[in-house]
């Protein structure tokens, strides 16, 4: 798992296709027909990304977190300067997915991205987030999203302490495995 977590951390990305995970520059996605096989791919790629930073936040307290990427501090300070309103412990840990996907909120997210397409590895690749800090990945708590979303988003929780209880509770469940042996 070190290794897949590194990968997170320094940016990387869990690739399902076996490449970087961007779409090609002549891509047209009006043109485009679903492939069922590409579409397992990235759900796959998509679930393991969740499963590794699941993993990374009940191994490490997330507050101690030194860094999810080489641009935490910036992209931290744009998501703060853009999304005031997600500011609260109370919002940002249980986000509104109607609100994010609604086209405002496109519109503002991609404006939030762009200023890292160059720096974010993959900045613009699927991932999920979950909706509900205090609950694991699951079909009812999972948000589509975007990586530098996904980053905006875990830096803030992480800083805030709201990711903590995660840590706490599995080194709790820990514990209660050791004494039952």
């Amino acid at each position: 798992m070190s290794n897949a977590i590194d990968g997170l951390i320094d940016g990387g990305s869990v690739g399902a296709l076996g490449g970087s995970g961007r779409i090609p520059a002549h891509f047209d996605a009006d043109e485009a027909e679903n492939d069922e096989k590409i579409e397992q791919q990235f759900a796959v790629a998509c679930f393991e990304q969740a499963e590794t930073y699941m993993g990374l936040i009940q191994t490490i307290k997330g507050s101690t977190l030194k860094r999810l990427t080489k641009h935490d501090d910036e992209i931290h300070d744009e998501f703060v300067k853009r999304f005031p309103e997600l500011q609260s412990d109370e919002r940002l840990s249980k986000l509104d997915e109607d609100e994010l996907k609604s086209t405002e909120g496109k519109r503002r997210w991609r404006e939030f991205m762009m200023p890292f397409e160059s720096k974010v590895d993959d900045y613009n690749f699927g991932t999920l987030i979950r909706a509900d800090v205090g609950e694991d990945y699951t079909e009812k708590n999972s948000i589509f999203g975007y990586r530098t979303q996904f980053y905006a988003i875990e830096i803030a929780r992480n800083r805030r302490k709201l990711n903590d209880p995660v840590w706490e509770k599995a080194q709790a469940q820990a514990g209660g495995k050791e004494n039952q042996a």
